[in-house]
């Protein structure tokens, strides 16, 4: 990628992202529309950049960014506040659309490690579209929103064990064990680490001038996310461990503040080198995927979020309300997606189509879920009415 074909980049893709938000809609899939327009697959009209190890670099930070922001969200301290709704809420979502995913998985890939990484796409919502529509529609006061960050917040617990081995799982039952043992020993290692070097991290940072504050946070969040990769795990996992590890430090609004711009650039441009990958060529072989997948993940979300609000004592709107809200899929779709193309395990044709299903699985669920999420409380009202009162004789 030259420096004129960045500049084009940048341009087009801040150009897509102000339509999409006159909109009301999320970025993410313009984003991965400026990647399909401009990269090497069909439609070539428009054909400017190709994959490079350039290109895949900024992807690898897009991804730290992204992580590791996400992981700031993690301190335990939320987690215990959060424990009802992560719990019975959670795990009535993952019934449902775990089931849901692995069905359509299975239909796709029959048993294999593309069947796990498609239903774990489908599984998770994408935190990123819906607190920025939460945020946007003005929904943070409402009751249900409790229960869709509780949901949310297990969802990614659930995902960070499958990026831990996602992307070289399933050669054989005890390679995929060890892994995921590797997963799990790196994830308490780092709950542990959150706990007991969140002070020793503080001090550190806390004495820090700016330029070295930064400097330091980018070696830790770097280092970390290396670490795993030498674990045989993803490097997203590891960031968003380092993430959770700087979550109970004093120094987590600055690390906000200051890397905010790093995350909405680099991860624009991951979620545009993604788009680079995706081939309209496939759409014959996955179209009847995304006319099974897309009804499904609707309903799914729709009704797990309904039974998980009934369940969590919300009332009908509220549960409603809470279930269109997670609909929207990006961010851990796209990711998965990168890591069954880096998985040696998969076949290049099950690759291939598993990025093309899942870039336009994120422009079509991501539309929709904000679309949804607009008018929730218009059709929660006209499908749960309230009860007439009987007028006596």
């Amino acid at each position: 990628m030259t420096l004129a074909e960045l500049a084009v980049t940048v341009t087009l893709l801040g150009a897509l992202g102000l339509v999409a938000s006159r909109f009301g809609l999320s970025a993410i899939p313009a984003y991965l529309l400026a990647g399909l327009l401009l990269g090497p697959n069909e439609p070539t009209q428009l054909s400017l950049i190709k994959e490079s190890e350039v290109t895949d670099f900024v992807a690898d930070l897009g991804v730290v960014f992204l992580l590791l922001f996400l992981g700031l969200e993690f301190s335990v301290g939320r987690l215990m506040r959060s424990g009802r709704h992560i719990g019975v809420g959670g795990a009535v979502d993952l019934v449902v659309n775990a089931v849901v995913g692995l069905a359509v998985g299975l239909a796709a890939f029959g048993p294999s490690m593309a069947a796990l990484l498609l239903a774990a796409g489908i599984y998770v919502s994408s935190s990123a579209i819906i607190v920025k529509g939460l945020i946007d529609f003005r929904r943070l006061a409402d009751d249900e929103v409790a229960l869709i960050l509780g949901i949310l917040v297990f969802e990614d617990l659930v995902i960070a064990f499958v990026l831990a081995f996602g992307a070289g799982g399933g050669e054989d039952t005890t390679e995929t064990l060890v892994l995921l043992l590797k997963a799990i020993t790196f994830i308490v290692l780092s709950l542990a680490a959150s706990h007991w070097l969140a002070r020793p991290i503080e001090q550190v940072l806390d004495r820090l001038q700016t330029e070295f504050f930064l400097l330091a946070t980018v070696a830790f969040v770097i280092g970390m996310a290396a670490l795993a990769e030498e674990f045989g795990l993803s490097a997203a996992i590891g960031a968003l461990m380092a993430g959770v590890v700087l979550s109970d430090t004093s120094a987590r609004e600055e690390i906000e503040e200051r890397f905010f711009s790093f995350r909405d650039l680099f991860g624009a441009l991951f979620f545009f080198v993604f788009g680079l990958s995706i081939d309209l060529g496939a759409i014959d072989r996955t179209w009847w995927l995304l006319l099974l997948a897309v009804p499904l993940t609707v309903v799914g979300k729709i009704v797990g979020g309904l039974l998980a609000g009934i369940a969590g004592g919300f009332t009908r709107r509220q549960s409603f309300n809470a279930g269109v809200a997670l609909v929207a899929h990006g961010e851990f779709t796209i990711i998965l997606a990168q890591l069954a193309a880096d998985n040696d395990v998969i076949n290049a044709s099950d690759k291939s189509d598993l990025v093309a299903f899942s870039g336009l699985y994120v422009l079509v669920t991501a539309t929709i879920g904000i679309v949804l999420m607009k008018e929730s409380k218009v059709l929660a009202r006209r499908l749960f009415p309230p009860p007439r009162l009987v007028s006596e004789p």
